[in-house]
């Protein structure tokens, strides 16, 4: 079951609210002891994080929860180690299993002792998911998503961004589990702030993305986030106050990716970092402070400088 987006914070009559985690959202059943761990997509993950197949011995035959896989660091979620478990196998992966353990928080419950559950409304199956945890005395790397009916947890919850929480997410109590139906709503807060222009894609005539940039504690332009594709008239009106960069711009040399995680770069056109833009973000941020979803250009601050720009801010 999946999500549409809500401009609203406020808690919906009738509707739960849960924390929306920074992590991956996957599958996990136990069917006569064969255990199943895969993405929405349906990639199998078994083989990237051995001790979830370790700790389905803690489970009941027949069980399937569905939930979101995340990795606990320093006090945050940390989704970038999480993305490098996925590429290990084998030993690194054991390795990386006693490292940077994973954690298969629990949402929704699937299947119990081998019954298909998805018909009950999500209030049934809340109070069964939560009553499984309770009888089997479930431990690591499981743990129980939380849930409230109650305004002000859900405000105390949208104040957790700086630990990696993206938001919340309201199921309606009535609602059945309805797989690929956007049935739940999500809400995730966004801020407008500041950032420099260290580079563009498309021509300096018309530029269709920009390369984002603010200074670091030793002064040194750090690359933080890259907007999405620029309307019409934004980009009229960025195009006449960009200049070619010379080729002392500190990041003459470097490669950027299409997107976090991406192999495939970026052709982009170093400019000049002396123009401020107003962006609109939301709260998932890496461990060295940069946005990892792509940003709303919103307006340039041709008022301030890019000493007036907030610092990269790294986590943890």
């Amino acid at each position: 079951m999946l999500t549409a987006p809500t401009p609203w914070p406020g808690l919906p009559p009738g509707m739960a609210g849960e924390p929306k985690w920074d992590g991956y959202r996957a599958l996990v059943s136990v069917d006569e002891g064969r255990v199943e761990l895969r993405s929405r997509r349906g990639t199998d993950m078994r083989a990237a994080f051995p001790e979830i197949l370790t700790g389905a011995t803690q489970l009941r035959d027949g069980t399937a929860f569905d939930g979101e896989l995340v990795v606990w660091e320093e006090g945050r979620l940390a989704f970038e180690r999480l993305q490098h478990r996925l590429q290990r196998r084998g030993a690194t992966a054991e390795w990386a299993a006693g490292e940077l353990p994973a954690h298969f928080v629990a949402f929704d419950l699937l299947r119990l002792s081998g019954n298909d559950t998805t018909s009950w409304p999500y209030r049934r199956r809340r109070t069964a998911l939560e009553s499984i945890f309770s009888a089997r005395r479930l431990t690591a790397p499981w743990a129980l998503c939380p849930s409230t009916t109650d305004q002000d947890v859900v405000n105390e919850w949208l104040t957790w961004g700086s630990i990696g929480m993206e938001g919340v997410v309201y199921k309606r109590l009535t609602e059945p589990y309805r797989p690929g139906a956007r049935g739940w709503l999500k809400y995730k807060p966004r801020e407008t702030t500041e950032a420099i222009v260290a580079a563009i894609t498309g021509t300096l005539a018309a530029p269709r993305t920009v390369l984002l940039a603010r200074y670091d504690a030793a002064g040194n332009l750090a690359y933080i986030g890259r907007t999405t594709t620029l309307t019409t008239a934004a980009s009229s009106t960025v195009a006449p106050l960009l200049s070619k960069a010379t080729d002392d711009h500190s990041w003459t040399g470097w490669t950027f990716s299409v997107g976090w995680g991406s192999r495939e770069t970026l052709d982009v056109t170093l400019v000049e970092p002396d123009l401020v833009g107003e962006v609109v973000v939301d709260v998932a941020r890496d461990s060295a402070g940069r946005w990892r979803h792509p940003v709303r250009w919103h307006r340039p601050r041709t008022d301030l400088s890019p000493t007036d720009t907030p610092r990269v801010a790294p986590l943890g």
